[in-house]
């Protein structure tokens, strides 16, 4: 099974509108609402590709309710913990031409709640993947990633992070199954600029990750597709999609819901780069998270 944990989720309302005007009143052309939050876009997406797994994390009130109730009528199955206090996120997501997003805060996250979710994940066994994707609340300490990953080790799943900065370099030790910077992203981590054109420069930096831990290093480079050096010494680069971008919001999700979704059916590192392309392309170029349809119709056009 594969379990995924989003600290603070929101419901995301997106707004469309042909332009924003400070100062004036300003009509919509459409409005959605959506569950937000990084490791709920990667359940979202592995559920429309047929794939089961557990979102888990933390609600509070109504928006919280709400929330859960949306992913239990669209077929995710989840176990979030009910804070005592505060309000989940209400996200705005404007669409201007531009993209403009305007996040909350999120609740408290207090000690005791914090608890109830990594008992749920002393159930985990050698079988099942966890993923952690995303920042981390003000309320949680700043190695709650690395606290949770020492916690799992002795159950032997397999771990997937989909960090940035310090919150990625320090899980390193900890040897997930995946890890899924971008070029800069990964620059950054080895100190150095990397272009997304340069094959060689952007395998030594993955390769740099690998010798301080992560055993998978996923590199997605937007127009340029991705990178992929696996624990097995090979070095696979894949083609991105070709179509317009409607919406970047968990394009980055999807490519990780599709890369799990291909491992598991097939074991190939190669389908699971494919996949992983194809869903992050398909969500990119949808105005929402990609379906099953949409992401088979971009998978058939890849090189």
């Amino acid at each position: 099974m594969i379990y995924t944990v989003t600290f603070n989720p929101a419901l995301d309302y997106v707004v469309r509108l042909s332009q924003l005007v400070p100062g004036a009143v300003n009509r919509t052309q459409a409005e959605s609402l959506q569950c937000g939050g990084k490791g709920i876009n990667v359940s979202t997406v592995l559920k429309a590709l047929g794939v089961p797994s557990v979102a888990l994390g933390f609600a509070a009130g109504f928006t919280g309710r709400a929330l859960v109730d949306s992913l239990t009528e669209q077929g995710i199955a989840n176990e979030f913990v009910t804070l005592p206090a505060g309000l989940s996120r209400i996200n705005v997501k404007l669409k201007t031409g531009q993209e403009t997003e305007i996040n909350g805060r999120g609740p408290d996250i207090d000690p005791e709640s914090l608890e109830v979710l990594c008992r749920r994940l002393d159930r985990l066994t050698g079988e099942d993947m966890l993923v952690l994707a995303g920042s981390i609340p003000a309320s949680l300490p700043s190695d709650i990633y690395e606290r949770i990953l020492e916690r799992v080790k002795p159950t032997g799943c397999a771990a997937v992070v989909d960090a940035t900065g310090d919150l990625l370099a320090r899980v390193l030790p900890y040897r997930p199954f995946l890890i899924k910077p971008n070029h800069l992203e990964l620059g950054e981590l080895c100190g150095v600029t990397l272009s997304p054109q340069d094959t060689p420069a952007v395998t030594a930096a993955a390769r740099t990750l690998q010798e301080r831990g992560a055993r998978n290093v996923l590199v997605s480079m937007a127009g340029d597709g991705a990178l992929l050096v696996t624990e097995d010494g090979q070095i696979l680069r894949q083609a991105a999609a070709k179509g317009k971008v409607l919406n970047s919001v968990g394009a980055g999700d999807s490519m990780v819901a599709g890369f799990l979704a291909g491992w598991q059916s097939t074991g190939d590192y190669a389908h699971a780069l494919r996949l992983g392309t194809a869903a992050g392309g398909a969500t990119a170029f949808s105005v929402a998270l990609a379906t099953r349809q949409e992401i088979d119709r971009v998978l058939e056009t890849l090189q």
